[in-house]
């Protein structure tokens, strides 16, 4: 066996190291999480109420989800099978079990609403169609691409994605482009604090929507199908080959935290600069509104498209989360096209009632935000041990890293439940 330096079970390098643009995909693909309607509601509602206060929450929410994914990623690869998989396993009364898919299930759920919900928002905005056909089309759309995704397999829906996510980039930050931020309201924006209950709120918000539990499931199963690990089908890899894998892992995930991170931050940017005291802005078709009559139609419709295909991409992905949940947890495997049928009616129905679309985007990332300890702290506690990663576990300062980043999630989530609580 290839001897394995003491960094996280990182092989020496080899000439013969497949070409690290061919191994990128997993984290862009999964990336798109990071960039779904509820983070465009999230961002825009905090710079509009709020301006530059929470930029430090956006900030600190991508420095913790780079950590999220690599970890996420990293268990995919060296043992072959998903987070979910591996807490079905661990997990040994069945109630238990059933317990912990429901709320894993609830957070899937919430997702699959924000999505349908941003891409029946974008569709109204574009071409003034009422909410609930936009929702039934966003819905349908999106079975087109998981059945694209079983008919072409991982690496060309990973191309579709990733097309959409230029797409989303370019749709949100044109703005900025218009309309530059204050440098002085971005430095203050640097200095972590609150202004009473609703800015805990939305940075409840922001990181449920930053560092998405689904997200976080997921990239262990999309890293697991495109590397064929060592529990796979197949001859298992080679040290040697896992650490090119984890090499390349590395920048996957830097590239599509630092693609996410900046448009995240440039949509709270453009709000704060553009739509702070604006009112109606608190909203995603006030923030349009507002974008086309002060700043350009142009941009406007540009913010409108990146809408829309953050919808379109990321509710793909969302299904994929939650077929794999069910799988892993419950160990009954459903088409992903029947899922997405059956986790359409409550987004629709939310439309239909004519609920807010945009506090119910914010409200489904609150939930997301609920979510994150229940697969935080299983991923940093199983890549910590030598049983399940060998050589490859996590360093001590990682593991550190991890248990404090959840520590910083549970406690955000507890002074928020008080603030609601006292009213303060």
């Amino acid at each position: 066996m290839p001897k394995v330096i003491a960094e996280e079970g990182v092989a020496p390098a080899r000439a013969r190291d497949t070409r690290l643009v061919w191994l990128l995909g997993p984290a862009l693909v999964a990336g798109v999480a990071y960039l779904d309607p509820g983070n465009v509601a999230s961002n825009m509602t905090a710079g509009a109420l709020f301006g530059y206060l929470l930029v430090w929450v956006v900030i600190a929410g991508n420095l913790m989800a780079w950590l999220v994914q690599y970890l996420s990623a990293k268990l995919g690869i060296v043992t072959g099978r998903s987070l979910p998989q591996l807490l079905g396993d661990r997990i040994h009364r069945p109630w238990a079990r059933r317990a912990y898919w429901l709320q894993a299930e609830v957070v899937a759920m919430a997702t699959d609403i924000a999505e349908v919900i941003g891409g029946a928002v974008a569709l109204q905005l574009l071409f003034g169609l009422p909410l609930v056909w936009g929702g039934a089309i966003t819905g349908a759309v999106s079975i087109a691409l998981l059945v694209f995704q079983a008919r072409r397999g991982a690496r060309a829906f990973e191309t579709v994605v990733i097309g959409m996510l230029l797409v989303i980039a370019i749709g949100f930050c044109a703005g900025i482009v218009v309309a530059p931020p204050d440098p002085a309201g971005i430095a203050g924006g640097l200095v972590p604090r609150f202004e009473g209950t609703q800015s805990v709120l939305l940075a409840a918000s922001i990181l449920g929507a930053t560092i998405m539990p689904h997200a976080i499931y997921a990239h262990s199963a999309l890293s697991r199908d495109r590397f064929r690990p060592a529990g796979a089908t197949g001859p298992a890899m080679s040290a040697a080959r896992i650490g090119s894998l984890l090499r390349a892992t590395r920048w996957d995930v830097t590239i599509a935290m630092a693609v996410a991170g900046t448009v995240n931050v440039v949509m709270l940017l453009l709000a704060a600069s553009s739509l702070a005291g604006v009112p109606g802005t608190d909203s995603l078709e006030g923030a349009y509104a507002a974008i086309r009559e002060g700043i350009d139609p142009v941009v406007a419709t540009l913010f409108a498209v990146g809408l829309l295909a953050s919808g379109l991409a990321s509710t793909a992905v969302g299904a994929y989360a939650g077929s794999e949940i069910m799988a892993g947890l419950l160990r009954v495997r459903v088409p992903v096209v029947v899922r997405r049928l059956v986790t359409l009616v409550p987004a629709l129905a939310i439309l239909a009632v004519g609920a807010d679309p945009t506090w119910a985007l914010v409200l489904s990332q609150v939930v997301l935000s609920f979510g994150i300890p229940f697969a935080l702290v299983p991923l940093v506690w199983l890549t910590a041990r030598r049983g399940v990663l060998g050589v490859f576990r996590n360093r001590t300062l990682t593991t550190v890293a991890g248990a404090a980043a959840s520590v910083l999630l549970i406690a955000l989530n507890g002074v928020l439940l008080w603030l609601v609580a006292t009213g303060g």
